[in-house]
């Protein structure tokens, strides 16, 4: 693993590399903010879990309303303890000086499935005690044990999208996430409960799942940071176009948490094989790719705002603009997404217990549209789609070769956000049209197994409800690349805070979660 640098695991005073008030309007805590704090004394992991944890439970009253913050997290099942247990023997070991690294007593969160011992996975599916599926986990995910080993706390289990299979993080079942930004919008999907969480304040850091954009367009919507890994770098997964990565509201905290997760698993002759991620070398060519034709298909604010991004890239950090193009686009978007809901149709009929015949029973009216239909792809298309992904891959290559470094960057979502409609919460929503549209541009590291990022780079005005909504703009690199894409990250982040206007935009439910802690030791 790559060490941390100084401006990793420093806090920094007021933005995310200057001074300037439009940054410190918009500044986060980062793990490095946590250090600090534990290191000063002015409070422990011990207190800072006692004062978030209320946060993600349901009041106790059933008349009480609902917490403003409780939406984002899943049913623990009575095992909230095990975030105080981790927060105790975090606090002993700062009482004894001898903390594990930046990350001891961070507070994180994981969406919900993904594998924490103690914890049930859900899936966004309503609980059922009868299905084995429901089962407590005995050991983490590799990518969350890694988290723990260096002593971050989990706080409990972030709700998604039911099954993941939508990019909106509408859930009926258990209820959908706020988008903090403008809570007339969804908050995106399926990594909904983690994207709101870490917008929030609650947590710097989430772990989400990505099979067609899950890490990386809830974390545009919320106007925060996303990276999805090349396929099976820090986990091998049952699924040809899913990975587990980061959410964070910095890079900083992104690039922390990526080389933690990512750490090679010595039991996993797939992921344990991979070759480490470097920075690019100082003297090295910055060349981004911009198929326009792509482009064009974006909402024109969400245009304007990236090509902004892109501009001052080129001007003030050096990059080379160029011209690429991508075929069959259109067809390897649809490839995609067959494949990925066939998948997702098969994992679910055969962990429906004992009774698969009536495996659809697990979930609610728009899934089962969805599921019923993914049932019937014929296996000669399956083969064509995946003959599809191969030429795609081929041609991707040749990018890469022609262009060394080459970082292809496109808008996050050509959407400006997507809006609630009321009723959605009690029947639920299917609109494959828009969710198609979606996932235009972030399906392509999906499909090829190339790692991509979102980062947040402005903000629009919406049709509705109160508060911008945040654009963001993907750079995908070339396979292996995390910390390429890392370094971009922070470019774009100075860009956010420091040169577009007005700065980087915090929600106005943010929680400033240190000095509520702080607050609750007096």
């Amino acid at each position: 693993m790559l060490e941390f640098g100084p401006e990793l695991v420093t806090p920094r005073a007021s933005s995310a590399s200057s001074s300037s008030s439009s940054g410190s309007k918009g500044r986060y805590y980062t793990a490095a903010d946590y250090h600090a704090l534990y290191k000063s004394g002015a409070a422990t992991p011990l207190q800072v879990a006692q004062a978030l944890l209320p946060l993600t439970l349901p009041s106790k009253d059933a008349d009480a309303p609902r917490g403003r913050y409780e939406d984002a997290w899943a049913d623990a099942h009575g095992n909230e303890g095990l975030a105080l247990e981790a927060a105790r023997a975090s606090t002993e070991r700062w009482k004894a000086g001898k903390p594990l690294g930046v990350l001891d007593g961070v507070p994180v969160g994981v969406k919900d499935d993904v594998a924490v011992a103690g914890y049930r996975n859900h899936y966004g599916l309503k609980y059922n005690p009868d299905v084995p599926w429901f089962k407590v986990h005995d050991e983490s995910a590799w990518p969350v044990k890694t988290l723990q080993e260096a002593g971050a706390i989990v706080l409990g289990k972030l709700r998604m999208h039911e099954m993941g299979s939508d990019t909106n993080g509408l859930n009926v079942a258990q209820g959908t996430p706020t988008n903090h930004l403008n809570n007339a919008y969804y908050p995106g999907g399926s990594s909904s409960g983690p994207a709101s969480a870490v917008s929030a304040g609650l947590i710097p850091i989430a772990v989400g799942t990505d099979a067609g954009g899950s890490v990386r367009i809830p974390a545009t919507f919320n106007g925060i940071y996303g990276l999805k890994t090349s396929q099976h770098r820090t986990v091998f997964m049952n699924h040809t176009m899913c990975i587990t990565g980061p959410i964070a509201a910095t890079v900083a905290d992104l690039t922390i948490a990526y080389r933690v997760m990512s750490q090679p698993n010595p039991d996993c002759a797939t992921q344990g094989r991979f070759a480490l991620s470097l920075p690019p070398a100082p003297s090295a060519k910055k060349t981004m790719g911009v198929y326009r034709d792509w482009w064009r298909h974006a909402d024109p604010r969400v245009a304007a705002a990236c090509d902004a991004a892109v501009d001052w890239l080129a001007a003030e950090r050096g990059y080379e603009v160029i011209d690429i193009s991508i075929p069959y686009l259109v067809e390897a978007q649809l490839a995609h997404g067959t494949i990925c809901i066939a998948e997702m149709a098969e994992h679910l009929r055969r962990r429906a217990g004992g009774d698969p015949a009536n495996w659809l029973s697990l979930v609610g009216p728009a899934n089962r549209i969805t599921l019923s239909v993914a049932r019937q792809t014929p296996a000669g298309d399956y083969l064509k789609y995946n003959a599809l992904r191969t030429l795609l891959m081929r041609h991707l290559a040749f990018l890469f070769q022609k262009h060394p470094g080459l970082l292809i960057v496109t808008p996050v979502t050509p959407l400006v956000g997507w809006p609630r409609v009321p009723g959605d919460e009690s029947r639920g929503l299917n609109d494959a049209n828009t969710t198609l549209r979606s996932m235009m541009y972030i399906f392509l590291a999906n499909m090829t197994g190339t790692p991509s990022l979102s980062a947040p780079v402005g903000y629009v005005e919406p049709d509705q409800g109160e508060g911008k909504l945040s654009v963001g703009l993907l750079a995908t690199g070339e396979w292996g690349s995390e910390e390429q894409l890392l370094s971009w990250a922070a470019e774009t982040e100075e860009y956010l805070h420091d040169v577009y206007e007005g700065g980087r935009r915090k929600p106005d439910a943010w929680l400033d979660a240190i000095n509520v802690a702080k607050a609750s030791k007096d």
